[in-house]
C-alpha cells in the first residue's frame, strides 16, 4: 500500500548561487559526508547536489513533514546501492515519522527515482508499506 508521494524539482542554478554565497556551512547543513564525497569525486558536483536536494525535498513531502520541524536534511540521506543504483536511508527525525505513518504489520520501503535535464533536477519518491 501506497503510504506516501512526493516530487521535487530544482534549478541547478539556484542551488549554485547558494553553494557560492554560503559554502561549505551550506554543504554541511544540507547534505551528509558520504554525500560531499559523491559530489566531490565529480568534475562538476552541482548536478549530484541538486539531484540530492531534490530527492531529500521529495522524502520529506511524502512523509507528510516538509524540512525542518519534524524532519532535517541530513536525516534523509541519497545512497547507491551497489549496482549504483539510487536509494534514500532515514535517520533520526526522518525515520521516526516513517515509523508512525507504517501501519502496524507492514514493513516500509522507500522508492526513488533521480533525473536531470540541466538545469534541472529532480526527484521522485514513493512510500510503500508491504505486510510482513
Amino acid at each position: 500500500m501506497i503510504i506516501g508521494i512526493g516530487h521535487d524539482q530544482i534549478d541547478m542554478r539556484r542551488l549554485k548561487a547558494t553553494l557560492d554565497e554560503f559554502g561549505q556551512q551550506f554543504l554541511d547543513r544540507t547534505f551528509t559526508r558520504a554525500e560531499q564525497a559523491r559530489a566531490a569525486q565529480k568534475q562538476d558536483p552541482i548536478p549530484t547536489y541538486a539531484r540530492r536536494w531534490a530527492a531529500k525535498e521529495a522524502c520529506a513531502k511524502a512523509l507528510g513533514t516538509g524540512i525542518g520541524a519534524r524532519a532535517y536534511l541530513t536525516d534523509i540521506a541519497v545512497i547507491n546501492r551497489p549496482s549504483g543504483q539510487p536509494a534514500l536511508e532515514l535517520s533520526g527525525a526522518a525515520a521516526a515519522r516513517l515509523a508512525a505513518i507504517t501501519p502496524i504489520g507492514h514493513k516500509a520501503f522507500i522508492h526513488l527515482s533521480l533525473s536531470d535535464e540541466p538545469p534541472l533536477a529532480s526527484a521522485f519518491v514513493v512510500l510503500d508499506a508491504l505486510p510482513e
